[in-house]
């Protein structure tokens, strides 16, 4: 009895499922990656597995906000074997630049012979030089980075920016839910090293998608640094509130906000403002919805207009719909949806209401469709002579490509008469005619020509 229930066990046991052993994960080692700032960003690692390796593959990015999840991967060159030595570089002046301070993370995904996949550790690195001696102050949701003077020149420039978060918070209803990396350089020539592909007249920019703001200040220039740190940090405020694949912010929003956030107009810019004001040379807000002009005396009035738009939104309206105004533009909402939902008027009712509070002349209105332009960032430029202006656009405001000459009649006919046409297309079939008239006669007497001469 004992034997045929041993006999039974041992042939349950080779019938039931033999549990399969995991083979053992690639082991990634000296992984790291290696700058030469700013131009690129070279990830190595050696990868050893008991089975070949087959497949590696390198998945990257930088800490950011984005709409969706953002994966970028690259496919090293390597030759299989049981030892990899993987290596890629990301080519900055390929891919564009990143701000000075983003965060980079990667991991490599690892395939063997036998199916097996190993995906390695996220890393992370600062994308940074290592020119400067970079010293640092946090502060509340501030993290103030600089290299160039003494502690008290970077208190002062602190304390511009908590102020700065401070004003935003209570008068325009923008809140910093996160912390803001701040760089200072020790000039715009260091800034602009720093940076690919940026403008001449660059000397402060903001990036909302990862919290930071680079600046160069210098000690010669503190009036222009207290405001345009409060000025950029407004960009990183106004990014955040209105993160959205949906829509745009509207550049005369944007920008009006951002100066409107530093205080009053420095006087020059006050002095250009009355004069626009009192010659009719306003822009319309409609053409402020995009870049700015490259022309200095319309890039400076811009934004001197810009804020005064936004300053009457604010004092008339109040701190809580301009909040609205923004949500709505987050949501979706073009800027002429978002106003109506929000103030009653559009994008022109807007400028009536506006030139009517400031004094201004009714707005000239044209029998011409406006153009629809996609607002576009605009960097902060080098102080020049003294004045506070804020960034020139290199984008051209875009015009309607509407006929000007065309009338409520109807468009004017260009081709020739109909009675003309048809003489002209019966001439062409009675040549066609004639031409096959001849080339038939042609085929007929060469066709006789033949067949006289077999007959012989």
């Amino acid at each position: 009895m004992r034997n045929k229930i041993f006999t039974l066990l041992f042939t349950v046991s080779l019938l039931l499922p033999t549990p399969a052993f995991a083979a053992p994960p690639a082991d990634v080692t000296d992984n790291e990656v290696v700058f030469d700032f700013p131009n690129s960003a070279t990830f190595r690692a050696r990868i050893t597995s008991d089975a070949e390796i087959q497949s590696v593959v390198l998945e990257y990015g930088n800490e950011q906000q984005t709409c969706g999840e953002v994966i970028a991967k690259a496919f090293p060159l390597f030759t299989p074997g049981t030892t990899v030595d993987a290596e890629w570089t990301w080519e900055m002046r390929q891919s564009g630049s990143l701000p000075p301070g983003a965060k980079l993370w990667w991991r490599w995904r690892v395939i063997d012979a036998n199916g097996s996949e190993t995906v390695s550790e996220t890393k992370t690195a600062t994308w940074l030089d290592d020119v400067h001696d970079w010293r640092t102050i946090n502060e509340g949701l501030i993290n103030f980075h600089w290299y160039r003077g003494d502690e008290s020149f970077a208190r002062d420039l602190l304390n511009a920016a908590q102020n700065g978060l401070e004003f935003n918070e209570t008068e325009s209803g923008l809140v910093a839910e996160s912390p803001i990396d701040i760089y200072i350089y020790g000039n715009t020539d260091d800034l602009r090293d720093a940076v690919l592909y940026e403008p001449s007249w660059t000397g402060g920019q903001a990036f909302p998608d990862q919290d930071i703001v680079i600046l160069g200040i210098s000690q010669n220039d503190m009036d222009w640094g207290r405001d345009s740190i409060v000025h950029e940090l407004t960009h990183v405020l106004v990014g955040h509130l209105t993160l959205t694949c949906l829509g745009d912010v509207p550049t005369w929003l944007n920008e009006g906000l951002a100066v409107y956030s530093e205080g009053e107009l420095d006087s020059s810019s006050q002095a250009q403002l009355e004069d626009a004001i009192q010659n009719n040379t306003l822009l319309s807000v409609r053409s402020l919805s995009a870049g700015f002009s490259e022309v200095p005396d319309k890039a400076y009035l811009s934004y001197s207009q810009s804020y005064s738009i936004v300053k009457f939104l604010i004092e008339t309206y109040g701190q809580a719909k301009m909040t609205a105004l923004l949500t709505s533009l987050r949501d979706g909402l073009t800027v002429d949806e978002a106003l109506i939902q929000t103030y009653g008027f559009d994008v022109e009712g807007l400028e009536d209401e506006w030139r009517a509070a400031i004094g201004a002349q009714a707005r000239t209105i044209s029998a011409e469709p406006t153009a629809q332009p996609t607002p576009t960032h605009v960097p902060t430029i080098v102080p020049i002579s003294g004045n506070q202006f804020t960034g020139i656009q290199s984008t051209p405001i875009p015009t309607s490509s509407f006929d000007t000459q065309s009338t409520p009649e109807g468009p004017t006919r260009t081709g020739p008469p109909l009675s003309l046409t048809l003489i002209l297309l019966c001439f062409c079939v009675l040549f066609l005619l004639v031409i096959g008239v001849v080339v038939l006669g042609f085929i007929v007497r060469r066709g006789n020509q033949n067949a006289g001469g077999q007959n012989e």
